[in-house]
């Protein structure tokens, strides 16, 4: 009787260890996305997993971040990005349940966790607090952040917040690292055309270069005509 007595107290204390280390972090997250409507984050958690990467890689690392207002970033960027990554940014509160329905089935037949569906919201969560790592558990945590997100946070400032955090390239990170580094102009000069190759790259920043992104970025510009 002994035994399974303490195998039943170990196993409560273990989920309680559990739900006392997911409290806590949803309390932390939860509070750090209330103090982002006024302070903007010194670092984010991709950030971080960039530089303990590239020490154990024994390569050299230099982070490029120059934080801009969304005034100072080009309509045309902020419109070719959310036409890239979320059509129906304005629409949602969070979760975009349509792209969801789209690539669910996909997804568990294929036995991972891929890009689609994700919006700008769920990708600023996993920016913030996650690493580039897939697993349903992150995934999970996402969909219920980010709707707290949408709720403490207005659009505007959650499309200032992506574009000041995403990763555009190696070490880049923001619209105004991104826009000097690949096209010499601040992310109040750029055009279009580099709006869209910029908006392009977004998925695999340390692979992909703008000047490459012909086919995507014409179907980037396509998306943006048909939005507005």
């Amino acid at each position: 009787m002994g035994k399974p007595i303490k195998r039943r107290r170990w196993l409560r204390s273990l989920l309680l260890g559990v739900a006392t280390l997911i409290g806590g972090f949803y309390l932390f997250a939860l509070c750090a996305l209330l103090t982002l409507r006024w302070v903007d984050p010194p670092f984010t958690t991709v950030q971080a997993e960039r530089r303990v990467q590239a020490w154990f890689a024994h390569k050299k690392y230099q982070k490029r971040q120059t934080w801009v207002p969304l005034a100072r970033i080009s309509p045309e960027l902020q419109h070719a990005v959310i036409a890239a990554e979320d059509g129906r940014f304005y629409q949602h509160h969070g979760i975009d349940w349509k792209e969801v329905q789209k690539v669910v089935d996909q997804d568990m037949d294929e036995g991972r966790i891929g890009r689609g569906g994700s919006t700008i919201t769920q990708q600023l969560v996993k920016n913030l607090f996650f690493t580039t790592s897939r697993s349903f558990v992150r995934k999970g945590i996402e969909f219920t952040l980010a709707p707290a997100a949408e709720l403490l946070l207005s659009k505007r400032r959650i499309l200032e917040l992506y574009l000041n955090v995403i990763e555009w390239g190696p070490g880049i990170y923001g619209a105004e690292a991104a826009c000097r580094g690949w096209y010499g102009v601040p992310a109040a000069k750029v055009d279009r055309d580099q709006a869209a190759r910029l908006a392009a790259i977004i998925p695999a920043p340390l692979r992909r270069k703008p000047s490459r992104m012909n086919s995507y970025s014409a179907e980037i510009e396509r998306r943006m005509s048909q939005m507005w």
